[in-house]
């Protein structure tokens, strides 16, 4: 079997790796594909010092946005409760129910920090009350706040 070369990839190629990742592969791939296209480089002792500081950046990014959740997340628990105002029929039953856009304009009016709605998760909610509703703010960092359904 022929030998296979090491290549940095310079951007994600399908089934293959992510930006910065060092793959192995065939080397007809290597020369007359990746490298031409401008996909990778070969592997050096320069470009491999690249890759290591370029983890080492993302890393810190990442430990900043995680630093950042948990910042938001305390004051997302110092505020304690959000209130949404719904019309209602009898017996405190809404008219339609309260959706994940609901809850983000609610922090968003409480914060002045707007929260993705798809990072919300609402339950089935049909009557006035209070529930508990949770927002993914990192991969790591989950809030749950108090939701607070009021007629008006």
């Amino acid at each position: 079997m022929a030998k296979r070369v090491q290549v940095v990839l310079n951007e994600d190629v399908l089934s293959l790796g992510r930006d910065g990742d060092l793959v192995e592969v065939a080397p007809g791939y290597a020369r007359n594909f990746l490298v031409p296209t401008g996909k990778a480089v070969p592997v050096t002792a320069a470009v491999l010092r690249q890759v290591e500081h370029r983890r080492a950046k993302e890393a810190e990014r990442q430990a900043a946005l995680k630093q950042a959740a948990i910042t938001f997340r305390i004051a997302l628990d110092t505020i304690g409760r959000f209130t949404v105002k719904k019309q209602t029929g009898g017996d405190d039953v809404l008219f339609g129910t309260v959706t994940n856009g609901d809850v983000a304009e609610a922090i968003a009016a409480a914060t002045k920090k707007e929260v993705d709605r798809r990072d919300i998760l609402v339950p089935d909610i049909h009557r006035t009350g209070t529930y508990k509703v949770q927002v993914k703010l990192h991969p790591e960092v989950v809030a749950e706040l108090n939701l607070e359904v009021v007629s008006y």
